[in-house]
């Protein structure tokens, strides 16, 4: 658990930069004059990549972007170990990119009947009917006082990181200490020995940083819902999205943990050395894929994939739920889950962001008008992205998917992403 705890904090305060020759296999199943997308604006894509990888921000990836239900652009650049270049079918870790497949798995047990939005997750997981918060944290020796809730953690606090539930290894002093206390700073995307729902009732031991409701704060909300799943199916949760997401959809390529013929797809990440020249990542616990045999789930964090089957889950968010005639949830469900959950906590300035419009659905960052001047992304946009360097999107009202890939931590150029969605939406001609 320490060494697990070690190896995230590493790669969140690390350091990077590469430069790898770029190799760009095209796969252009339409052109993109077909859906109102300008190929010659699409260039300055390739160009953009290239640039970021020549100067050492990034190593490369694969790069996807569809519309109204047709891939314009599916491209590999740079080398993923130096020497051999991306592929299109390479596997990436998701990391937080999760938390849509355990969004979704829980919805289908809410239109199902088996739980409600708004239930105490302790009809589920009894331990968390003791939850208590924690007060007076004392940054001097981590000390603190404690006292019960008010009212319960629900699923839906869970599904938006109101509960008070956080990440202890990304806070600093007493609640990381605290954290680390009970045990609960190595999980989000795998564990050695403890499974999916001990690994709930571990995290039901740790006091609350806040009443639940009262604020959001990104946290192992999702790994606590993975958990849910599996009581109320009887199934695994690896078994669960297999049998009602991955396999209707046809998605082989995406997991928790993979065979070996997979093994030589799943791509290494990369970290910076102490001069922030791009190196690749000693780090053996950032091989957790590969560890087969594991029944640790992690619903916020523990998948891997490829792009195309990633766009492909987006294609059925975007669809409504259904995919080449397969359905995976109903259209009223998603627009639930794609409606702003944080009103009252944004007007208190306790949402999830300081800017108006930029909030959260359930399990989803969300763009409503009011932050209309603030991107390219149409109101009702819906994105996440992944610890890795990972990032997807959905603009519903320019039937717009996105999906990157790379694995780089930490990332220091945010600018890659933000000057790549401005040449995405210039390249829209109607």
């Amino acid at each position: 658990m320490e060494k697990m705890y070690v190896i995230i904090l590493f790669y969140f305060f690390g350091l990077f930069s590469l430069i790898a020759q770029p190799s760009a296999a095209k796969s252009l199943e339409f052109k993109p004059s077909e859906v109102g997308i300008s190929s010659e604006r699409l260039q300055l894509i390739d160009r953009h990549i290239e640039s970021f990888i020549a100067d050492g921000s990034i190593p490369g990836g694969v790069f996807l972007l569809a519309r109204k239900g047709k891939i314009v652009y599916n491209k590999s650049f740079g080398n993923k170990d130096l020497t051999q270049p991306y592929q299109n079918d390479d596997i990436f870790r998701l990391a937080s990119m999760t938390k849509a497949f355990t969004t979704v798995s829980i919805m289908q047990l809410f239109e199902n009947g088996k739980l409600g939005l708004d239930d105490p997750i302790s009809y589920y997981i009894p331990e968390f009917k003791d939850a208590v918060v924690a007060e007076n944290l004392s940054q001097v020796d981590s000390s603190y006082t404690t006292r019960p809730v008010q009212k319960p953690i629900t699923i839906r606090h869970l599904l938006t990181h109101t509960s008070g539930i956080t990440y202890g290894v990304f806070q600093r002093g007493a609640i990381q200490a605290m954290y680390e206390k009970f045990n609960a700073n190595g999980f989000g995307l795998s564990h050695e020995s403890i499974n999916t729902v001990d690994m709930a009732k571990t995290i039901a031991k740790v006091p609350l940083i806040f009443e639940p409701g009262e604020k959001y704060s990104y946290g192992l909300n999702m790994e606590v819902l993975g958990a849910i799943v599996e009581i109320i199916s009887g199934l695994p949760f690896n078994e669960y999205i297999h049998k009602n997401i991955l396999d209707p959809l046809g998605l082989k390529d995406t997991d928790f943990y993979f065979p070996k013929n997979y093994h030589d797809r799943i791509v290494p990440v990369y970290t910076f050395d102490e001069n922030r020249k791009i190196i690749l990542s000693e780090d053996k616990n950032a091989n957790y894929p590969k560890e087969i045999g594991r029944n640790n789930f992690p619903g916020g964090g523990g998948m891997s994939g490829t792009a195309m089957d990633y766009y492909i889950f987006c294609q059925t968010l975007l669809n409504k739920g259904v995919y080449k005639g397969k359905r995976i949830l109903s259209r009223k469900s998603i627009e639930v889950m794609t409606s702003d959950q944080l009103i009252i906590q944004n007007k208190n300035g306790t949402g999830f962001s300081k800017y108006p419009g930029i909030t959260y659905g359930l399990g989803f960052q969300l763009k409503t008008e009011e932050a209309q001047a603030y991107s390219h992304k149409s109101p009702g946009t819906f994105e996440w992205g992944g610890y890795f360097n990972t990032k997807f999107f959905i603009d519903p009202a320019e039937e717009l998917i996105f999906v990157g890939m790379t694995q780089v931590v930490p990332f220091y150029r945010q600018d890659f992403w933000e000057k790549f969605y401005a040449i995405i939406y210039s390249s829209i001609e109607d």
